[in-house]
């Protein structure tokens, strides 16, 4: 069993879907008249937030569309930190038992601030070892791993994450994926698959 844990947030440890689509309607109102749903942030998780802007907003020129994501995503990670999302109820249990034993870490494809704002909300930091997200320094997934990995000494980690992008950046990387088949996404490879976070723990005794 290894005892680093990385994971992915949104289809892994909760849906913030409704509350991002939410906040986003509030900061586009009178720069847009794109509305979102649930489904639409759904269907853009795990994307880097450059390609989110460049799905929803094509016909905008670049500047445009980067100051209304930045609004965008201010307002969802202050919206976030306050109201939460839906948490998947392994979520808390889970990373309470593994930190007992594990060394935990968050790598997303998410804004800056917001792993941040999932944190403070819930109250998990002192579950957390450490964090990184394409908005801290605008590189891949994939190389995001790595650069945890390599910051903190990690030789043997497994990545948990939902999509397919996921899989590819773990094994990328040189990490095991643990697949969240309860997620958003799909996967064609895994080391482990999971109906439910609940059971990572016994599942990782058997790597």
């Amino acid at each position: 069993m290894t005892d680093n844990i990385i994971f992915d947030m949104d289809g892994t440890l909760w849906d913030s879907s409704a509350n991002v689509a939410e906040s986003w309607n509030a900061a586009v109102s009178g720069l847009s008249d794109r509305r979102f749903t649930a489904a639409d942030i759904q269907s853009v998780m795990g994307m880097p937030m450059d390609a989110i802007a460049m799905r929803f907003f094509p016909d905008m020129p670049e500047e445009t569309r980067q100051k209304i994501m930045e609004r965008c995503c201010n307002g969802e990670n202050d919206y976030l930190r306050e109201h939460g999302g839906e948490l998947y109820p392994d979520t808390v249990p889970v990373l309470a038992e593994l930190s007992k034993t594990c060394r935990l870490f968050i790598v997303s494809n998410c804004q800056a601030g917001y792993i941040e704002a999932f944190l403070d909300y819930y109250g998990l930091w002192e579950h957390i070892t450490d964090r990184l997200c394409w908005g801290d320094n605008e590189l891949p997934k994939e190389e995001n791993i790595r650069l945890i990995m390599r910051r903190n000494g990690i030789e043997n980690a497994v990545y948990v994450g939902d999509t397919q992008t996921d899989c590819d950046s773990a094994y990328g990387a040189g990490a095991r994926f643990a697949f969240a088949a309860y997620g958003f996404g799909s996967a064609d490879r895994y080391d482990i698959r999971l109906e439910r976070l609940a059971e990572l723990p016994e599942k990782l005794k058997k790597l």
